[in-house]
């Protein structure tokens, strides 16, 4: 039996590397048929995956989609897509036009069965995967905690929603510069990171994860918070209407589909959290239609359950609705953005993220980036009482840290110019630039 259950799958994968070789993916990209926007179109053979795939790529360039049409019928994929740059510009340059290409045509690493879907490998640093109840401070905490371990974080994302918080962190170990391998370090991380995670509250489930395998980190997060289930917590059903992304499904019986239908403030990468959350839910878009050219965003969906079925109950129905609505809500950007570009160092992000806890300042989301030994890292913070931050507080921590290397992002003009030498810059400027900064109050022991 067990033979005969191996023979079929492998004959099922032959088929499937078959129909490839005779269906290779097809794209065509123009930028003469619309006077707005560069027109991307994607054939190839359909698989449960292959439209997040390809938002994946598109998103993580970082273009802005602006309209949509999705056809997946009949085990072919022919997908449409109208994309800008950041600018609203259509897309001019030769290397992004040719990394598309190659990345979504015949010769892809999508057009393989080989790769699982949305990953990426990593194998010079070692993830750090941690989901637990949020509270003021907590990524100062968890930073902190890291640095006295010796480990360097190289990147990160934080997202916060509902009461909780997750994070992927990818750490290099300090004097190497390599991912760590040390099994017993590896336990001790893992171990102190759940005692921070917890803090004071032992009721509430925290998690940590410590791999070397390969990763996605906006899929891995969504599909962290999903298995959290953050999109029932206590206190959701408390959403202010007016925030509540309009989000709505029905079933249409003549064609057995579920029709969802999203209408929301628009942002960049909507889409991808979309697409994301419906194929963790194992759900396949047979047709979709988006329009997101103003500020509000559009999006229509025909769906089944990978079984082929609609959805069979309003309970259903439902979930759907509240993962939806928490996977817009997860990356809203919610507080003051603020960006800090320096040269990377051990202790960076611990003592930033230390400054701004002694600042009452609370962080909603973080993205950490090193390039080329730069430190390129963007904060969205909150005061932690709930109040408006104040602009005083934000000028002090420029001062402290040096006011080109924090920027106020989307904030009055006059808290980003740059003012005269003052001697308390040099003072806490060059305390912060050193090697040698000390977290006193951060380094305790969590045993």
């Amino acid at each position: 039996m067990e033979a005969s259950v191996s023979y079929s799958h492998c004959m099922d994968d032959e088929y499937e590397k078959f129909i490839r070789r005779m269906n290779p993916p097809r794209v065509v990209i123009d930028n003469e048929s619309c006077k707005s926007a560069t027109v991307i179109r994607v054939d190839s053979a359909n698989k449960h995956g292959r439209l997040l795939e390809v938002v994946q790529v598109l998103t993580d360039l970082n273009l802005i989609i602006t309209k949509a049409y999705i056809c997946s019928d009949g085990g072919w994929f022919m997908d449409v897509f109208n994309v800008t740059d950041q600018d609203g510009n259509k897309i001019s340059d030769e290397g992004v036009l040719d990394y598309i290409q190659k990345s979504l045509g015949p010769d892809s690493c999508f057009a393989s069965s080989v790769r699982s879907v949305g990953v990426v490998p990593a194998m010079d640093h070692t993830s750090i995967e941690l989901i637990g109840s949020d509270r003021p401070g907590l990524l100062s905490e968890v930073s902190a905690v890291l640095t006295h371990l010796k480990c360097n974080v190289m990147n990160a994302e934080v997202w916060t929603h509902n009461t909780r918080a997750a994070a992927v962190m990818q750490v290099t170990d300090e004097e190497t510069g390599a991912a760590i391998t040390d099994p017993d370090r590896l336990s001790l991380i893992k171990q102190l990171m759940c005692n921070v995670l917890k803090g004071s509250n032992k009721s509430r489930e925290a998690k940590t994860v410590v791999s070397h395998g390969v990763t996605h980190t906006e899929r891995r997060l969504h599909q962290m918070m999903f298995a959290d289930r953050d999109y029932e917590r206590i206190g959701y059903e408390a959403l202010d209407e007016k925030e509540r992304p309009n989000v709505n499904v029905v079933n249409w019986f003549d064609k057995d589909y579920s029709v969802v239908t999203i209408q929301c403030k628009d942002r960049p990468k909507l889409l991808f959290d979309i697409i994301c959350t419906l194929t963790d839910m194992q759900y396949v878009v047979f047709h979709g239609n988006v329009d997101a050219e103003g500020p509000e965003a559009y999006q229509e969906y025909c769906i089944r359950h990978v079984d082929g079925s609609p959805m069979k109950s309003d309970a259903e129905r439902q979930r759907v609705i509240q993962c939806l609505e928490a996977a817009i809500k997860r990356r809203v950007s919610e507080g003051l953005k603020l960006e800090l570009c320096t040269t990377d160092r051990v202790g960076l992000l611990s003592d930033v993220t230390r400054i701004f806890r002694e600042n009452s300042l609370n962080v909603t989301r973080a993205e950490v980036t090193t390039r080329a030994g730069k430190a390129v890292n963007t904060f969205y913070v909150r005061d932690a009482s709930g109040y408006p931050v104040d602009a005083k507080i934000i000028e002090s921590i420029r001062q402290t840290l040096g006011q080109t290397i924090l920027r106020v992002i989307g904030c009055p003009e006059e808290l980003n110019q740059t003012p005269q030498e003052s001697p308390t810059r040099f003072l806490f400027g060059g305390l912060f630039k050193s090697r040698s900064f000390v977290n006193f109050g951060l380094v305790r022991s969590y045993s």
